[in-house]
């Protein structure tokens, strides 16, 4: 069985090769070269894709809590109600090819952007966070820093960024795809 340090390293370099994915596919498909040939396949598989970070955020999030006894706080609970049911709704979009989702997902995405975001921002300034938690473990806690900035906020952070490249990003299209209409 894999030791704790492990996970949050595999988990950290999947939480960046997520966010490096996302940005890298918003930029190209939009900004640079909307054409390349590898945007049409990422925009095919989308959904599928989206559905995996959200699943893999939702396990990762479950081994921290309950297998490495990273007691969640506050702000961690709130992050986790809007990527939980991104998991099931994704997965749902996913198998009927229903690219609307991104409409249903939205309010869940921009809540967990904002609020990961703020997470992120009073584990490296607790000042900022004062009132943040009640009851439980502090949210400017950091149980790991891996890489020297990679926490699970920033993991959240991360996938929540991703999920909504995938969802949002929409290529222009081709001249054969516009005929297709």
């Amino acid at each position: 069985m894999m030791d704790v340090r492990t996970v949050e390293l595999f988990a950290s370099l999947l939480a960046l090769i997520a966010l490096v994915g996302g940005v890298s596919y918003a930029l190209l498909g939009v900004v640079i070269s909307p054409n390349a040939s590898i945007v049409p396949e990422i925009r095919r598989m989308s959904l599928w894709l989206a559905w995996f970070v959200a699943a893999g955020a939702t396990a990762g999030s479950l081994y921290f809590s309950e297998i490495a006894d990273y007691v969640p706080c506050r702000l961690c609970w709130f992050q986790r109600i809007c990527m939980f049911p991104l998991a099931g709704i994704l997965l749902i979009a996913a198998i009927r090819k229903d690219r609307n989702v991104r409409w249903y997902a939205l309010p869940l995405l921009i809540a967990g952007i904002c609020l990961s975001s703020y997470h992120y921002l009073i584990e490296w300034k607790p000042s900022l966070g004062d009132g943040a938690c009640g009851i439980g473990p502090s949210c400017t806690d950091v149980w790991f820093r891996r890489m020297g900035f990679v926490t699970l906020s920033f993991m959240a952070l991360s996938g929540f960024i991703a999920i909504a490249a995938l969802l949002f990003v929409q290529p222009k299209k081709s001249r054969d795809e516009s005929s297709e209409r």
